[in-house]
């Protein structure tokens, strides 16, 4: 049996760290490693894996979403979010899964003491995850989420998926961001702005000017641990909350997929969290 992450970029992920701590504290010795896919490499990959001994895999940027069509089976909450991020191979069928959604507000809730019920957010971003976070706020009673987005066709066809019409869709110019952000008391970012590897950066961080003192900003990248967006807002007095927390409670749950069996989350969330302390992370 062997375990992956797949994305470009990929290297720098903590996934391995995670999950090799995890599998360890179970007392399974299952590899867990990188694997660099580039976008429209998802169809050769899969055939590989299936005659490689993989028997799961994490999925990141850019193949969240191109995995929908080239998978076996969809589980329902997967689909509604329109993205994917952990496939197991079930009698000999590939299965996704999406545990983004479910580590977003679990890390909120450790990491910054925020519940999501009633909260009016601003989120950043339509893609994979963007849909996943999106979604599960609006689910956890979040009162409304602006979705804001380049392109705000994107925004508009992530929020048309929300049964709960709690999501509505926004701009991104600085306007749009600060008007958004001056009724919310929580921000979220979900593009790869200010990732490593990254080329693009927020043109403005004046936006964030606009948030109330009591506001938050959570940064679903946790590489580098200080995105330029958490250092700014940390420099404006805002709490703020890398992706490492949603990192590893989606890890949590996506190892419960791939052995397919309930597990003790608050043992393996400290033994991942430990792994990553003697890591220097």
């Amino acid at each position: 049996m062997k375990l992956q992450i797949i994305g470009d970029p990929v290297l720098h992920s903590k996934s391995p760290v995670i999950q090799g701590a995890m599998l360890r504290a179970l007392g399974l010795d299952v590899p867990y490693t990188p694997h660099v896919v580039r976008r429209g490499e998802l169809p050769q990959y899969l055939a590989w894996a299936r005659e490689n001994g993989v028997a799961g895999f994490n999925a990141t940027m850019p193949h969240k979403e191109d995995l929908l069509p080239l998978l076996d089976h969809i589980d329902p909450a997967a689909r509604a979010m329109g993205a994917v991020n952990t496939v197991c191979l079930r009698d000999g069928k590939w299965v996704g899964f999406n545990t983004d959604g479910a580590g977003a507000v679990a890390a909120l809730k450790s990491g910054l003491g925020m519940e999501p019920a009633g909260l009016t957010i601003t989120l950043l971003g339509a893609g994979g995850a963007a849909k996943a976070v999106a979604l599960a706020l609006a689910e956890a009673g979040a009162e409304r989420v602006f979705v804001c987005n380049r392109t705000l066709e994107r925004a508009q066809a992530l929020c048309a998926q929300d049964p709960l019409g709690r999501l509505a869709p926004a701009g991104f110019d600085l306007d749009t961001l600060s008007g958004m952000a001056g009724i919310s008391q929580l921000l979220v970012n979900c593009t790869n702005l200010g990732m490593e590897g990254c080329p693009h950066q927020f043109e403005d961080f004046g936006f964030l000017d606009a948030l109330p003192r009591e506001a938050a900003v959570f940064d679903a990248i946790y590489h580098p641990a200080e995105t330029q967006l958490l250092c700014r807002a940390k420099g404006r007095g805002l709490s703020t909350l890398n992706g490492l927390p949603m990192l590893v409670n989606q890890a949590v749950l996506a190892l419960e997929r791939f052995l397919d069996r309930p597990l003790d989350r608050e043992a393996m969330a400290a033994a991942a969290a430990d792994a990553l302390r003697r890591e220097g992370t």
